[in-house]
């Protein structure tokens, strides 16, 4: 299926990662040339679909990432370190990467006259918010991620009014589906259903009342082509579905589906970590024409499933 659109070469950076590889894959489908860039720090080379060229490298590194973008139309900036609780420790890597990396593909946009950015932001912007957060509330990350990935945002405005091209930052909620890199530190969906598969506790942080906006990497996807397909100069956007789910709920669901009868354990709760935090979806829908379409309940069977057949449950904390 053509796109029907002005563009027909695309780069996306982390394309070897989680949502990255599934945003590639989708535009493969879509008939466009597709170059990947990813270190493989947290990318697997079999993510990559077949037909998008990969080039192994790190965006730090400014020659070998113009020579990804040449040609390139649009870029889809996946490639970041994502940890929240790990910004803390690793302060200088976490703003080295987000934001240096980020104004490395910038400029290289601004070399090579691409004409569109599509940002992955985060939710980690935010503050302390009513719900649901609107994009025009209080910006006041409480962790070094978000404090980046803010400085990010920012800086893809500025060049985008300096340099010509168009901007869309996609700030994306809690995002689950296969694929997802399994790190003690990020998405509780695949942290909480590893350690059931091995026969392990899942260990609540807090109270586990906090609420979360849990949107499958399907449906991100969705709003990234959206996003490319609409013609915006400038927007800043949530992408999730409107619906909290607590951290709780999630607990009990994977433990009905994969070990009933487990408790939880509960720890202390972890600095940085925003308190609730569920989209407001009505700008997506607005400026983008999104809408997220998939359930929680209905795709996290096959969350599992993807996890037990991968093996990921096998290996070690």
């Amino acid at each position: 299926m053509h796109n029907n659109l002005r563009y027909r070469r695309a780069l996306v950076t982390g394309g070897a990662g989680f949502i990255g590889s599934h945003i590639a894959r989708r535009l493969i489908d879509e008939g466009m040339e597709v170059t990947v860039i990813d270190d493989l720090s947290m990318g697997r080379r079999r993510n990559v679909p077949k037909g998008a060229r990969l080039i192994i490298a790190d965006i730090l590194d400014f020659k070998a990432l113009k020579r990804a973008m040449k040609g390139a139309e649009v870029v889809f900036h996946n490639a970041a370190k994502v940890s929240i609780r790990n910004s803390f420790d690793n302060l200088y890597d976490d703003a080295n990467v987000n934001v240096m990396g980020t104004i490395n593909v910038l400029r290289s946009m601004r070399d090579l006259k691409a004409k569109k950015i599509i940002y992955a932001s985060s939710m980690a912007v935010y503050g302390r918010n009513p719900l649901p957060v609107r994009e025009d509330g209080l910006l006041e990350p409480v962790s070094p991620y978000g404090a980046g990935k803010l400085a990010s945002e920012k800086y893809c405005l500025l060049m985008s009014e300096f340099s010509g091209f168009d901007c869309v930052a996609l700030r994306y909620f809690n995002t689950y589906g296969p694929r997802q890199t399994f790190t003690p530190y990020v998405g509780v969906i695949t942290i909480f259903t590893n350690r059931l598969l091995q026969g392990k506790t899942p260990v609540v942080f807090g109270s586990g009342e906090q609420k979360r906006d849990f949107i499958h990497v399907d449906d991100i996807v969705e709003a990234n082509i959206l996003s490319m397909r609409r013609n915006i100069r400038q927007a800043v956007v949530n992408v999730g579905t409107g619906k909290g789910t607590t951290v709780n709920e999630i607990a009990r669901l994977l433990i009905g589906k994969i070990d009933p009868g487990v408790k939880v354990k509960h720890a202390a709760p972890v600095p940085g970590e925003p308190a609730d935090s569920v989209a407001y979806t009505g700008k997506a829908e607005k400026i983008i024409g999104f809408r997220a379409k998939l359930r929680l309940q209905d795709r996290i069977s096959d969350v599992i499933e993807w996890i037990r057949h991968e093996g990921i449950a096998g290996s070690s904390l």
